[in-house]
């Protein structure tokens, strides 16, 4: 079943422009840079048709024009080839900083311009250093949109907080202009002058579990409102979301931004991904938020990243990738709403789960029963009794 309540924001016919973004330059491990082709080779583009969409996507982005800048290149951008200050020595630390800001950059341009023709752009990642580039193409075209950040990971280190070095942990820190100005217009840190600025009172994380000190400080002085398991198991999802509204978008007119990391789910539902830390949003819990956002009638871009089909078995790979394809859809109108039917004897029955006709409900016996089906593909079914039968019990 689809729900698809009017966007405010998006013209007709209702369009999705797949942005594919086959990038690993922002961590370390191989393998995120297939999520997409994964993704799309599971009928991505074919389900999001079938809920009524039109789908731009012509292939995933190889950013050809992009080079690996040369070895050796001066991390401050003058001729003193010693790192002997601290912005010097943050900078040192980065892992291909020249590299992400490039690709960062051309994917700005990309969901600009579909932005700006009234797409909804669904970037497919590849690593969450991407989200630089998405975000900022949203804001160019929606200057006052807001972010909803699902992950188990904060990703706003700064160039001085980070140990890793790995960008996908830092993107925040780039669109809240956290990090120190460039020293000059040949720093590395200028590279990144082009990344739009994303206010903090416009961002709200839902998931967080595994936050750097250095990120909680972060948090904590700039008041950027954080919902972590500890809210959700605490106050339920669906409370959450409305809270992560009514922080972001009280009045509910701004454009969302959704930026989904599949690692915000438990390794048990996602567990190919880069970064898995137990104690993850359910299966319903990712989805519900990705309905919930969608029922705003606000959402103007979506971002699913950090799908890594070369960290698992087989098994796990598939899971994944399904669970991603569904999250998708459900940011965009497939809904687990519950059907409303009835039995031989006039009594409701519920059925949840996306029901396609024709469907049947008869129990081997000859007596009404209740089918539960579960919205990733039918796999799971189940006999439960109907309304009428437990009112007699």
């Amino acid at each position: 079943m689809s729900s698809t309540p009017s966007n405010k924001f998006l013209p007709s016919p209702k369009t999705v422009a797949i942005v594919g973004c086959p990038f690993s330059g922002g961590q370390s491990k191989l393998g995120v840079d297939k999520g997409p082709i994964h993704l799309v080779q599971a009928g991505l583009i074919n389900e999001i048709e079938e809920l009524g969409w039109r789908v731009v996507f012509d292939g995933h982005h190889q950013f050809e024009d992009i080079s690996t800048p040369p070895d050796g290149i001066q991390v401050n951008g003058t001729s003193d080839a010693a790192v002997n200050t601290a912005l010097d020595a943050s900078i040192a630390r980065l892992r291909s900083p020249l590299l992400v800001a490039q690709v960062c950059e051309s994917v700005a341009s990309a969901v600009q311009a579909h932005a700006e023709m009234g797409h909804l752009p669904v970037t497919l990642g590849g690593d969450h250093s991407l989200a630089m580039g998405t975000i900022s193409g949203t804001l160019r075209a929606y200057d006052q949109a807001c972010v909803i950040w699902i992950d188990a990971h904060a990703d706003i280190n700064t160039i001085h907080s980070t140990d890793s070095g790995n960008i996908h942990g830092m993107p925040l820190s780039f669109l809240l202009k956290l990090n120190p100005p460039a020293p000059s217009p040949d720093s590395v840190l200028a590279k990144f002058d082009w990344v739009s600025h994303l206010p903090a009172e416009r961002l709200v994380y839902i998931g967080l579990r595994d936050v750097d000190r250095g990120e909680k400080e972060i948090l904590k002085k700039h008041s950027i409102k954080a919902f972590s398991m500890h809210e959700v198991d605490r106050y339920g999802i669906g409370k959450v979301v409305e809270m992560a509204l009514d922080h972001v978008n009280p009045q509910r007119d701004r454009p969302i931004h959704l930026s989904f990391d599949v690692d915000a789910l438990d390794p048990s539902v996602a567990p190919s991904t880069g970064t898995p830390v137990r104690g993850g949003l359910t299966f319903r819990e990712g989805h519900y938020i990705c309905e919930a956002i969608h029922q705003t009638g606000l959402l103007v871009a979506f971002d699913l990243m950090e799908v890594n089909p070369t960290l698992a078995d087989a098994e796990s790979v598939r899971q994944t990738v399904t669970v991603g394809c569904s999250l998708v859809r459900s940011a965009l109108g497939k809904s687990s709403i519950c059907c409303r039917v009835c039995c031989q004897r006039g009594c409701p029955i519920f059925l949840n789960g996306d029901a396609r006709p024709p469907c049947t409900f008869e129990h081997p016996q000859g007596l009404p029963t209740m089918w539960i089906i579960n919205d990733a593909h039918y796999l799971f079914v189940t006999q439960a009794k109907p309304f009428c039968e437990l009112q007699a019990s």
